[in-house]
Order: C-alpha cells, then structure tokens, then sequence
C-alpha cells in the first residue's frame, strides 16, 4: 500500500485504530509485563537486538483524546518542562523532529532524528485519533560526533473517547539506544522500572501522557 503523506501508509494507520478494538498478542510472545489501575503493558523479546518492543492497553480516565493529542503533538508546550524537547523543522517536504537525550556518564548522549503524523480517522462512526512516529534520516541533520544517533525508533499512539471524560488508549513502542551499552543492561533498568508500575498509585504513573523517545522505558 502506498505511503500516505509523511511516510506513513493508510494501513498502518488503520493497525493502530485496530488495536483499540481487538489488541494483537496472538501469534507472537508478548508478556503481560503490567496489569493495574485499568492499563495493561505487554512486551516482546525482539531477537535481532535481544532488546523489548511494548504495547500498553488501558483507559486514561480523566484526560479527553482532544487533550492527549495537544500534549503529544505540541512541542512548545513540551520546551516548558522537558529539556530534551529540542526543534522540529522541515526537511524534503516533511516535518522531522530533533530530540538530545542526556546519558549519565561514561555514556555517550543519545539523538533522534524522526518524522510524526497525526490523523483522526473514523472508523464506522468511532471517532479515533492516530499519531505514527518512526526514526528517519535527512542530509540536513548529520550524526554529530560525540553523540550516537538512534536508528530504531517506532511508536503508534490511537485514542479515542472511553465514552465519558476519559481515554481509550492503545500505545506501540520501540527503541533501540543503539551503542555498546550491552541489551542485558538496558533490560535490567526497564525491568526494575516496571517493578515500580506495579506499585504506581495513579494512572499517569503508567502511562505517561507525552510519549516521545526515551521517555518509555519500562
């Protein structure tokens, strides 16, 4: 099927809306990870990088789609309270952003270079929001020495009203930090990290509201 503007096809889009009704975790080893306060995160080994992909299912209940999507799609709002929040800006016709995040030493930092969509589909009278974000490559953004630039990131994010106040909310994430860090290590910090989910006391604690890279790492 034939990418839609930004690089993203109709069909993955409508994967994302899919998920809403039905979640895929058939077929494949997804491990339920997290089951409290209404959300579910499952995770998957990936073999090539020996590195987790996680989905997250649940309802948010006091935040509307409309406020969801504002958070995740406005950077400016984001540069009040996030320091690695960086630019975004257009590149051969699309829109990327640039996200640093900063490593504790001897680590070397992290960058992103990647585009976003947002889209509201409606599928059969359900009104559904979809932001897709992937890692993509511009000429006017080159590697910067001294900073390993990430390759493989991947996140779908559809929301749609729980028919109250609150969200439906369906999330993919993928990131590989790339580097020497060994993925044994990265996996140890996300496993402690959901050791702490477990004993959130609200939802936002599990689910965090501006998904964007490196702010997921379970």
């Amino acid at each position: 099927m034939e990418p839609a503007a930004g690089g993203f096809s109709e069909e993955q889009f409508r994967e994302a809306c899919a998920e809403l009704q039905q979640p895929a975790l058939a077929g494949a080893d997804w491990q339920l990870l997290v089951e409290t306060l209404g959300i579910s995160i499952y995770r998957l080994l990936d073999q090539k990088t020996g590195l987790y992909a996680y989905k997250v299912f649940g309802v948010l209940e006091d935040c509307s789609p409309a406020l969801l999507a504002d958070v995740y799609m406005d950077l400016d709002y984001r540069k009040r309270w996030d320091e690695y929040v960086q630019y975004e800006r257009e590149c051969n016709g699309q829109t990327v952003v640039y996200w640093e995040v900063k490593y504790p030493f001897p680590m070397s930092n992290r960058d992103y270079v990647y585009t976003r969509q947002l889209r509201e589909l409606d599928m059969a009278g359900r009104k559904i929001c979809v932001v897709l974000a992937q890692s993509t490559s511009v000429p006017q953004l080159p590697e910067r020495q001294g900073v390993v630039r990430v390759k493989q990131y991947k996140q779908s994010l559809a929301i749609e009203s729980d028919g109250k106040k609150g969200s439906k909310v369906f999330m993919y994430y993928f990131d590989n930090p790339g580097g020497q860090i060994p993925s044994w290590l990265i996996n140890m910090v996300a496993q402690n990290q959901s050791r702490t989910k477990r004993d959130a006391q609200n939802q936002r604690d599990l689910f965090p509201l501006p998904a964007n890279p490196s702010t997921l790492q379970w």
